[in-house]
């Protein structure tokens, strides 16, 4: 539970597709401020933002609309860790404290089955309400 402890404030943390950087971010969190939101709560890191207007952002909402991205994962690098040898002659790794965070990514395969990611809020609105949004948003934006 404590081994983000400090770590959100020391990072540039990406919200990216896929952990893919070269097709553009999803949302920031700079040391903390930024259009990511990070929290950690019992169950483990929670991020949320607001799908940007744009064709990567166009891209995750289809995809979790349809069913095709389920899940999260991210990017770290470790301080420290623990590994327990269970009685099967698997492992168990416990990370006792993360040094960085890099990213987090809505993708379409996880390395965690664990993991999730949803849509929100927009739930509510049918398709030629969210159609009208985006492009009362893209006239905005020109």
């Amino acid at each position: 539970p404590t081994a983000l402890e400090g770590v959100l404030q020391q990072s540039d943390i990406l919200c990216l597709l896929n952990h893919n950087e070269d097709r553009g971010i999803l949302a920031r969190s700079k040391y903390g401020a930024g259009s990511l939101k990070l929290e950690v709560d019992s169950t483990g890191l929670k991020y949320s933002f607001e799908a940007p207007c744009t064709n990567l952002g166009d891209e995750l909402l289809e995809g979790l609309k349809r069913g095709d991205i389920t899940t999260s994962s991210f990017a770290f690098t470790i301080d420290s860790d623990t590994w327990t040898k269970k009685d099967n002659g698997s492992y168990i790794r416990t990370i006792n404290k993360f040094k960085e965070l890099f990213d987090v990514s809505p993708v379409y395969k996880e390395a965690y089955p664990d993991t999730s990611v949803a849509l929100r809020k927009l739930e509510s609105f049918d398709k030629e309400d969210l159609t009208d949004y985006y492009m009362e948003l893209r006239h905005k934006l020109q």
